[in-house]
């Protein structure tokens, strides 16, 4: 296990999680930068994305993610329509690292976020031009 110049991720227990966080960290000149993500700086994030105000900061949070930590986030409408935040598709990118409660509790705090914010989503669907205007 290499010495990282940052506190990393606990190892979650074993059966419980599909991370792959040890074959990451035996991995040579592997990049470890989502390990940066710990249970706390998680909670924080999730706190952070469920106080996001507009469109805009979403983006923004979407794209620190990438540049940060390395994962994709997409945000889409499904393949039906859109009544709800539920009728969006919210995915983290597989990534070796990536721990499975993060794939679920990112999502989470975005749909509470578009919940109290539902201009969010006109915004979104107005990105992708769902009406075809």
């Amino acid at each position: 296990m290499p010495d990282l110049p940052f506190p990393i991720r606990k190892e979650c227990p074993p059966g419980a999680c599909v991370c792959q966080r040890e074959a990451l960290l035996d991995t040579p000149g592997a990049d470890c930068a989502i390990l940066r993500l710990t249970r706390e700086e998680e909670k924080r994030l999730c706190e952070r994305i469920e106080a996001i105000e507009t469109y805009e900061e979403l983006l923004r949070v979407r794209s620190k993610l990438e540049q940060q930590l390395g994962v994709v986030l997409t945000i889409e409408p499904g393949d039906n329509e859109v009544r709800t935040v539920m009728g969006l598709n919210i995915e983290l990118a597989e990534k070796k690292g990536l721990c499975r409660k993060t794939r679920e509790a990112i999502p989470a705090a975005i749909r509470r976020c578009m919940k109290r914010r539902p201009e969010i989503i006109y915004a979104l669907l107005d990105a992708r031009d769902l009406f075809g205007l």
